[in-house]
């Protein structure tokens, strides 16, 4: 357990300083467009190229809130937050949403007015030239800020790195709008600003959302609980992976709990080496700390017991709402029988349960059973 408190604290060293480098170049390259295009815009008396500006200095804004989320969250676990400060993360990506959505929301204000009393651009040589290198500049800095925020697990960069590329599109309109009025002498300022301003309200939402969904809670990804249970079965005991589920303390802070499947003819040490190999293999393997590992037992020497699985899995699995029988143990001298049941949505839990009971007692009248009913949160 101690080589995985030093792995993690040198993940989050890493991460950390990488996230702060690249959110202090996002912030750099961002104000300096800001003030290019505020130039521009005033200069010109374009409205679009202004609010092009403000999206940028929005943009600035998020990549502060983004390195005080990250200071923030790689501080070391203590007394009072034994499990990190990871979730802060969410939270700075939630102010980053709102900004993203204020900037969208005031823009699109400014387009109505300059709609209901539109003013004439001036556009020059200089202004078309300025406005084509920030797009061009804005396109890389989304690249590279987006790339770093799927390689380091950070949804904030990973928000930014999209609004950027968001940006590229929306200053390319501009850029068109400009060149529009050079040579036609038509004036479309107003409505490109109410185009971009839905564009940037669309990116706040949708960021939002995805933000929510993180803090709330959100299935598990299915090749991620795919590749878990095989990283488990990989040990020559293990007869199945069951129930996984993962518990997220911030970007790269997963804890995670398991059932294996296991013969009923070990001993409590051969079970202590092998959940505790598990827990190393997993965690080397995904990051993922398995905080705990439950066990069921599996009938190995009893013929009737595996008469009984087959014939009880058989009747269970008959209804649509029963997605997963496991866990099944039966002892023919007690008279007793145990599995769990993932069921569906679909259908009400106790309502499931009695009519399983009800299963089981017909075929086996003499049987005592426990049927324990289990969410099915993983693909």
């Amino acid at each position: 357990m101690k080589e995985q408190n030093n792995d993690i604290a040198v993940l989050a060293s890493d991460r950390e300083k990488a996230i702060v480098k690249t959110s202090v170049i996002g912030i750099i390259t961002n104000v300096l467009l800001v003030g290019f295009k505020a130039f521009v815009g005033l200069v010109s008396n374009s409205i679009a190229v202004i609010l092009d500006a403000v999206n940028n200095l929005s943009d600035a804004l998020s990549s502060v809130v983004t390195i005080i989320g990250a200071k923030l969250g790689a501080k070391q676990p203590d007394k009072k937050h034994p499990l990190g400060y990871g979730r802060i993360e969410y939270l700075s990506s939630m102010i980053v949403a709102a900004l993203v959505l204020y900037a969208g929301i005031t823009s699109l204000v400014e387009s109505v007015k300059k709609m209901i009393h539109p003013e004439a651009a001036e556009y020059n040589a200089v202004s078309i030239i300025i406005i084509s290198v920030a797009i061009v500049v804005k396109l890389l800095l989304g690249l590279y800020v987006r790339k770093q925020g799927k390689k380091f697990n950070s949804g904030a960069l990973s928000a930014s790195g999209s609004d950027a590329l968001f940006d590229a599109i929306l200053s390319s309109s501009v850029l068109a709008s400009a060149v529009v009025y050079l040579i036609w002498g038509v004036s479309l300022e107003a409505y490109v600003g109410v185009i971009i301003a839905g564009f940037i309200i669309k990116a706040g939402i949708e960021m939002m959302i995805e933000t929510l969904n993180d803090i709330i809670g959100k299935r598990e990804d299915a090749e991620t609980t795919k590749e878990l249970k095989e990283i488990i079965c990989e040990e020559d005991a293990v007869l199945g992976a069951y129930d996984v589920t993962l518990f997220n303390y911030g970007p790269n802070k997963n804890y995670g709990s398991v059932h294996i499947e296991l013969p009923d003819n070990l001993s409590v040490d051969d079970v202590d080496r092998i959940t505790r190999k598990i827990q190393l293999d997993v965690f080397h393997k995904t990051g993922i700390i398995l905080t705990g590992i439950g066990v069921y037992s599996y009938n190995t020497s009893d013929d009737e017991a595996a008469r009984m699985r087959n014939e009880i899995q058989k009747t269970v699995m008959a209804h649509e709402w029963a997605l997963q029988m496991h866990g099944f143990y039966a002892d023919t001298e007690k008279k007793t029988v145990r599995f769990d049941v993932v069921l569906s949505f679909d259908i009400e839990r106790k309502k499931a349960i009695e009519t399983l009971y009800g299963d089981v007692k017909a075929l086996y009248p003499d049987y005592d059973a426990l049927i324990v009913p289990d969410v099915d949160i993983t693909d």
